[in-house]
């Protein structure tokens, strides 16, 4: 960790590669140089941000690694997008995408999924599928397939902030899929559940070393990077602990309750200097609302469960 906070900490400006014309894949090359040096997900997404000039570039790199962590063999420098979103969300329910036998060892995967992250400039995917229902319930997998396999369509879509991220609704037609391309587990209980949780974790340590980058280059006080580098040795900590357990997901919710205030001290120094990054700033902060309702339910279900309500 000591290394890791040094390298936040270092004041040297992020790398330009394809900054000025917010381009995702060159800046992605430009920071995995910076930041060869770290491996483990959590350290890499902090890394990340902290070669980043913008909230999107940290955003981009908190969700990879949180992805390398429920699929460890992602490779390091590859983009993958989780597509799980349909029409009607991404609760088990809602997934209408089915994985279907054509035959020993081989499946077709159909659907359409609404919206997928980074999916434009991912190379794989990693698709929710239903495989049928048992006992009541949806019953789910997780495939993963080529970008640009046989029967994949990306549709571009954009958000009114972090244009730099690309994101895509996802037309899957038969497409080919063998049975080593399925990850183990369920679904919904190994994968798609737990993500919430370790996204959060990820993206926040991105957006720690983002903002540690930004009061370093500026030299605003320097009690503000000792919030952040606090909030980053928390993550940190959390990053190790069971993603599905009740307790983490408590310690998870005070965590997160102090950054709002944090934010806010930050952007009163930020917002006298100004400049080109402090524009993007004020566009791109709606992204840190993302979420926030499934966050406060997560942070009730936990209580729930730690009082021991039936």
């Amino acid at each position: 960790m000591d290394a890791l906070l040094r390298f936040a900490l270092d004041p040297q400006v992020p790398p330009a590669d394809g900054a000025a014309a917010g381009d995702l894949r060159a800046w992605w090359d430009a920071a995995a140089r910076r930041a060869a040096a770290f491996t483990a997900p959590f350290e890499l997404a902090l890394a990340r941000g902290a070669c980043a000039d913008r909230l999107g570039f940290a955003f981009a790199g908190g969700y990879a690694e949180a992805l390398r962590v429920l699929v460890p063999d992602l490779p390091p420098g590859s983009v993958t997008a989780l597509c799980a979103t349909e029409e009607g969300g991404a609760h088990p329910r809602a997934i209408r995408a089915r994985l279907a036998s054509a035959g020993p060892g081989r499946f077709e995967l159909s659907g359409r999924k609404k919206w997928a992250t980074v999916a434009t400039a991912a190379s794989s995917l990693l698709v929710v599928a239903s495989v049928g229902e048992e006992g009541g319930k949806n019953q789910l997998r997780v495939a993963r397939v080529a970008a640009d396999a046989p029967g994949v369509r990306l549709h571009p879509s954009a958000a009114p902030f972090v244009p730099e991220i690309p994101h895509a609704e996802v037309e899957l037609d038969r497409v080919a899929v063998a049975d080593a391309d399925l990850l183990p587990g369920d679904g919904y209980d190994a994968y798609l559940k737990p993500f919430r949780t370790i996204e959060d974790l990820h993206v926040h340590a991105a957006l720690a070393g983002y903002l540690i980058g930004v009061v370093r280059r500026h030299r605003f006080p320097h009690e503000l990077a000792e919030r952040l580098l606090a909030l980053a040795a928390a993550l940190g900590a959390l990053a190790r602990a069971d993603a599905r357990a009740a307790a983490t997901h408590a310690a998870l919710a005070g965590v997160l309750a102090l950054v709002p205030a944090l934010v806010a001290d930050i952007e009163a120094p930020w917002a006298a200097a100004g400049g080109d990054e402090w524009a993007r700033w004020q566009r791109d902060r709606p992204l840190l609302r993302v979420a926030s309702s499934a966050r406060a339910a997560r942070r009730e279900r936990a209580w729930a469960i730690l009082d021991g309500a039936p």
